[in-house]
């Protein structure tokens, strides 16, 4: 099968539904000027019809046409260029006269049904056309009236006609077939610039742009919607190259520390509670190293949305209890006052274990954050439909700079400045992407040194 491109194609297209209409002009217009001709001529016949009619007499006797001298006399002084044959019968069918040009011929007589009808036919093996009327005489047919006229000249401009249009049919439509295929070049410019834009951007070259056209039609939509596109991945692919430095640099120093700690103890004999020591501090880095693990497979896991989202009934006091009796230890260590106002139960419709992980890295961050004898709120707004969860503490806060970016995977907002606070920054990361995947609104309000607040969104629900 030939293959054309896509200029040939918009080309042949093109050709083809302009063919069908030049086809139908041409035949539309063939059969106007067919429709004329043979008007012209029918309308030459009646009126010679008209004017031969009007020099008849009829004798007393009715046997014979009186007076027909007078159109033989016209006849011969009349110049015609197509000549007009006519003929006269009796009512007997006999020939009474007929013109010069006739010589040695007769008109057909046809039936009485074609009377005063106009027929094509041949004299001496030329076309004419004629009409043979009947002359009646107080409502008796007394004879015949033939009139007749060559379609020689009128069939061979029909035919030239006919030629002309069927050379230049093909002709135009080669003609129109070079001017659609450079038109359709032009038009089509701007996908090739596509193209080549599109063939240099690798994984490795995401910079380049395609040149937006002037004009702001279908193809300025394609350009700017790729190049959309091509940000949005741009973006996805310098968010995996951080992600990936990020996590190996997090992985990389819980490992650090376990090898250099182990080390540590076998190049000596030690008393029992130093190696109790270092093996407990073994044992909490382990914990951190699984921790970071399980947060990490679990931003796998968006990616890849494999999640599998449940959507049942949430009972939130319970869990924000559960996740407050967890980090009890801490809540004690730091002699922290937490105030619940859960005056009545509140429930939402979700996924109960996400929502529990949601809960718990925000109430996780709000004790771990928080300065050594402070205060963490947790309380409900009930609105018409949804029903808001505000989880504030007085801690260290979050500069405005920093807000909008601790969503982001392993960013801690100036963690040098709180060496002592451990972390790798996936808790909140891990929050808003949770509660975009189960439409949860969550907003963060914050200010250094005077504290934060969490807002979380939830669809109200009630137990039937």
């Amino acid at each position: 099968m030939v293959s054309f491109s896509y200029k040939n194609r918009i080309a042949f297209n093109y050709i083809l539904s302009t063919a069908l209409l030049i086809s139908i002009v041409f035949f539309v217009l063939f059969q106007i000027i067919l429709h004329n001709v043979n008007n012209h001529i029918n309308y030459n016949i009646n009126q010679e019809i008209k004017k031969h009619v009007a020099d008849i007499e009829i004798d007393m006797k009715k046997s014979y046409l009186l007076q027909v001298d007078r159109w033989r006399a016209r006849e011969h002084s009349t110049v015609n260029v197509n000549p007009v044959f006519v003929q006269f019968l009796d009512c007997n069918n006999e020939l009474i006269d007929k013109s010069p040009n006739l010589k040695g011929l007769e008109l057909h007589l046809y039936a009485k049904s074609e009377n005063n009808k106009y027929i094509d036919t041949y004299l001496n093996k030329k076309p004419i056309r004629q009409v043979q009327v009947p002359i009646y005489d107080k409502n008796e047919q007394v004879g015949y009236l033939f009139i007749a006229m060559s379609l020689e000249d009128s069939i061979v401009i029909l035919q030239k006609l006919e030629d002309i249009l069927l050379i230049s049919f093909p002709l135009i439509l080669i003609v129109l077939f070079f001017i659609a295929r450079l038109i359709a070049g032009r038009s089509i410019k701007p996908v090739k610039i596509i193209t080549e834009t599109s063939s240099r951007i690798t994984r490795d070259n995401l910079k380049d742009r395609i040149a937006l056209p002037q004009n702001k039609d279908e193809l300025y939509v394609l350009s700017k919607t790729i190049n959309d596109l091509l940000n949005r991945i741009e973006s996805a692919v310098e968010r995996e190259k951080q992600f990936t430095s990020d996590a190996s640099h997090e992985l990389r120093t819980p490992l650090a520390v376990l090898k250099g700690t182990l080390e540590i103890l076998i190049r000596k004999p030690r008393k029992q509670a130093e190696y109790e020591e270092k093996i407990a501090f073994c044992v909490k880095e382990v914990d951190r190293l699984n921790q970071l693990v399980d947060e990490l497979l679990l931003l796998a896991r968006f990616e890849n949305q494999r999640l599998e989202i449940k959507n049942n009934p949430v009972y939130l006091n319970a869990l924000i209890l559960d996740v407050l009796a967890l980090h009890s230890q801490s809540v004690k260590d730091k002699k922290l006052k937490i105030k619940t106002f859960l005056d009545k139960e509140y429930y939402t419709k979700s996924d109960d274990y996400l929502v529990g992980i949601i809960l718990g890295n925000v109430i996780s961050n709000a004790i771990k954050y928080s300065n050594d004898g402070g205060e963490i709120s947790i309380k409900f707004i009930e609105e018409s439909e949804h029903l808001v969860c505000v989880i504030s503490d007085s801690g260290i806060g979050i500069s405005q700079d920093d807000v909008d970016k601790v969503v982001n995977p392993f960013y801690r907002a100036k963690s040098y400045n709180h060496p002592e606070i451990k972390g790798v920054g996936l808790g909140l990361s891990i929050v808003n992407r949770l509660c975009e995947l189960l439409e949860i609104g969550f907003s963060i309000d914050s200010e250094e040194r005077k504290g934060t607040t969490v807002y979380l969104e939830f669809f109200k629900d009630t137990l039937r």
